[in-house]
């Protein structure tokens, strides 16, 4: 019993150091935006993302960070269920570069809305996230 209780006390230290404490859950309409301000230092960056179709069970995701536009299909049970978008360049910091982890959770076919989960790795602390209103 004791030797259980130290591993799930050490994979539960182990997961709090991959991601920060916070775990936003969000929930968006067909091409509703979400947008975050991402801030480290004197920089500030935006980053969206919106759905613009679910077919297949397949939740086709149009996202852009800093300018630069891309594209995922998201499945809830598969390995496909998110993306990870670094948040600062890498450079000296190669191994530990901040990122937000975002993943599909559920499809709610009555709303016709789509749950997220947002999670952030941080380890350094550097990064400040403003969770903007929808559009």
């Amino acid at each position: 019993m004791k030797a259980i209780l130290q591993v799930f006390i050490i994979v539960s230290l182990s997961f709090g150091t991959l991601f920060s404490s916070e775990i936003k859950r969000i929930t968006l309409k067909k091409d509703e935006q979400k947008k975050i301000l991402v801030k480290y230092g004197e920089v500030e960056k935006l980053f969206k993302f919106r759905w613009t179709l679910y077919v297949n069970k397949g939740l086709v995701i149009l996202r852009s960070y800093d300018r630069v536009v891309a594209q995922n299909v998201l499945y809830t049970r598969h390995k496909n269920q998110s993306f990870r978008q670094e948040l600062k360049t890498r450079g000296a910091d190669n191994y530990t570069v901040p990122y937000i982890l975002v993943m599909f959770k559920e499809f709610n076919y009555d709303k016709n809305e789509a749950l997220f989960d947002l999670m952030i790795s941080d380890k350094k602390e550097q990064i400040e996230l403003k969770y903007l209103k929808n559009s």
